[in-house]
């Protein structure tokens, strides 16, 4: 295995471990929706052994149309906004809540790459969303992140680091939140 790799390896392992210990002591079970990742949190927090008292579900929704029918996304939203969008990813995270028993719920879909970006959406663009059970929806925590990279792996690997760390329950208080750009 390449150093790259192991490196990789090791800090979702740190952060999926990290994530599902936090969440038990909270008394927590957590559920994510993934496109762009492609199931690589789900992964992440199942390769830690013990991980089912806190881990519930994974959406791993790449269409449109999957993200329609396992999640409830409207179509409206995803021909208004586009599958890469703040909505969609609002709409992926409250989806998540409704079709589990999660009690935190993070959603991520982007573009990552090599080819499918355009000049409004650049490869690397990761768009995040976050939903507590029982929290306003219009405090639902939705991120726009560009990861500097044009690097599918890097990007994924990337997302999937961001994605962990929003299932913290220190991350209880995002809310909406601007742009921002970070390194893959």
């Amino acid at each position: 295995m390449s150093s790259i790799v192991e490196t990789r390896q090791t800090a979702r392992e740190e952060a999926a471990t990290s994530a599902l210990a936090a969440n038990r002591a909270a008394g927590r079970k957590v559920a994510v929706a993934e496109s762009c990742t492609g199931g690589m949190v789900s992964a992440a927090l199942t390769d830690i052994a013990g991980s089912s008292d806190v881990f519930s579900a994974g959406f791993i929704t790449y269409s449109g149309d999957a993200k329609k029918r396992q999640l409830d996304v409207s179509g409206e939203i995803l021909e208004t906004f586009g599958e890469v969008s703040l909505a969609t990813a609002w709409a992926m995270a409250a989806g998540v809540l409704a079709n589990s028993d999660a009690d935190v719920a993070v959603a991520i879909t982007g573009i990552a790459g090599p080819g499918g970006g355009s000049e409004k959406k650049p490869v690397g663009q990761v768009v995040f969303a976050r939903a507590l059970r029982g929290q306003d929806p219009d405090d639902y925590f939705t991120q726009r992140v560009q990861f500097d990279s044009k690097d599918r792996a890097a990007i994924r690997h990337a997302a999937t680091l961001f994605a962990l760390d929003l299932l913290q329950p220190a991350r209880d208080s995002l809310r909406p939140s601007e742009d921002i750009e970070l390194p893959a």
